[in-house]
């Protein structure tokens, strides 16, 4: 596959901007799982759904736009109001307990009460005068017209109505226009604004949380960002990886390579793995097929690193790399039994290649239009069905034959063919990261 145009076109993105964006990514991540298990965001939620209840806004509504007139407080008040200004209503209120008034109906319960249709009875007594004024009076007159009325029974309702604790606070409240700003909901409805208003709830209101979805189907299984000044003698090991004793001779080299693997000596941290190969002669054993170990002088040194007790059988494997020199650097998987090899990267001196061996089938494809002197970051997704290869945040291989079943190690080397020409170089790997899915 050829990137030159993806690259140019930006549809491959640079490795710093890749980065970039996963590393933003990740942060989001960790910041969206912070505030979704905050104490801020659980009153949002519970605000959220007060506020935005139908019922809720229904009665903001009504206390908002409810005219003062269209109120049953008004309506009272407003009746008790025209009965209070009826002057002879409030004349008979005034004098309904005048003594006179009270005298006289006592006296019109006794029998003498029948002389007032007398006159000559009248003209002869000064009580009968007097008792005969109060009937004729309008104090009386009032009394007879409201007493018992139906108008004094309303008013009286009214007046209890209106001068109860319960009405005036009703009352003031329907007759405020600022009357929502006065309640409870308003402050809940306030409360839940300054909360909303919170960065970390705007930023948690604005992600779509499938962004994440990737990031929640991988569990971090092995990493290291070389960020030491040695090896990490717990995660990394020199040499080759065998699964029985008798042939583990880990420092050797094969008789068609041409440079000795320097036990270690060639591996360095300098703000990232380095695997350097030298022009320099050592004498190392050498694997041969037909003769097995033999005794070899080598006119190069490198070396092999491998991972010491880490294996992992599907999943995501990725490294950030770039080599130097035109010889083999290489970042592969393998299983003990050396059937199963995958190469993440390989370089094979002319060209970035991957792909993968399962005993006599190989299967690889070639990757143009990159330099293998900047830092890329290759990645191996291995599913059940597939193996999936990428560089950076594109795709550039997969095949669905020989998926592994069992599983593999990591392993980074640097080495020279026999028929090739001899160079020096260097293998810098920044960080390896490992991933398992759920």
């Amino acid at each position: 596959m050829n990137l030159y145009w993806k690259k140019l076109f930006g549809k491959l993105k640079s490795t710093a901007c890749f980065e970039k964006e996963r590393r933003i990514l990740m942060e989001k991540f960790i910041r969206y799982e912070r505030v979704a298990s905050s104490k801020e965001l659980e009153e949002y939620q519970e605000l959220y759904e007060i506020v935005k209840s139908a019922e809720f806004k229904e009665k903001k509504k009504l206390l908002l736009y409810r005219k003062y007139k269209d109120t049953e407080e008004y309506r009272v008040s407003k009746k008790f109001k025209k009965l209070s200004e009826k002057k002879s209503l409030m004349f008979y209120l005034e004098h309904k307990d005048d003594k006179d008034l009270i005298e006289f109906l006592e006296f019109k319960k006794t029998p003498e009460y029948e002389l007032l249709g007398n006159r000559k009875e009248v003209k002869k007594s000064e009580d009968l005068k007097r008792f005969k004024a109060i009937e004729k009076s309008k104090v009386y007159k009032n009394y007879v017209r409201f007493h018992n009325s139906f108008i004094l029974d309303e008013y009286v309702k009214l007046q209890k109505q209106v001068s109860s604790s319960e009405f005036q606070k009703n009352n003031e409240f329907w007759a405020n226009k600022h009357r929502w700003t006065t309640t409870e909901d308003y402050q809940t409805e306030q409360r839940f604004f300054r909360v909303a208003d919170n960065p970390d709830i705007i930023f948690y209101n604005k992600i779509e949380p499938s962004i994440f979805d990737e990031i929640r189907d991988l569990d971090l299984t092995f990493i290291d960002d070389f960020d030491g000044t040695t090896l990490n003698s717990k995660k990394w090991d020199s040499g080759f990886r065998y699964k029985t004793d008798s042939l583990k001779k880990e420092y050797h080299s094969f008789d068609n390579e041409k440079q000795a693997n320097n036990e270690g000596a060639n591996t360095t941290i300098d703000e990232a793995l380095q695997i350097t190969t030298k022009k320099e002669t050592k004498n190392a054993p050498a694997w041969n097929e037909k003769r097995g170990f033999i005794d070899k002088t080598f006119r190069f040194t490198s070396d092999v690193v491998h991972a010491k007790t880490f294996k992992q059988k599907g999943g995501v494997f990725s490294a950030k790399i770039r080599c130097k020199g035109r010889l083999h650097h290489a970042f592969w998987l393998s299983g003990e039994n050396k059937n199963n090899h995958i190469n993440v990267f390989h370089f094979n001196g002319k060209r970035i290649v991957v792909g993968h061996a399962n005993g006599n089938q190989f299967e690889e494809e070639q990757i143009k239009g990159i330099c293998r002197c900047h830092y890329y970051i290759y990645s191996l997704e291995w599913t059940e069905k597939e193996l999936i290869w990428y560089v950076n945040n594109l795709e550039v291989f997969r095949t669905e034959n020989n998926i592994p079943q069992e599983e593999l190690f990591m392993t980074f080397n640097s080495f020279i063919l026999e028929k090739e020409k001899g160079r020096t170089g260097q293998f810098s790997i920044d960080w390896v990261k490992v991933y398992k899915r759920k």
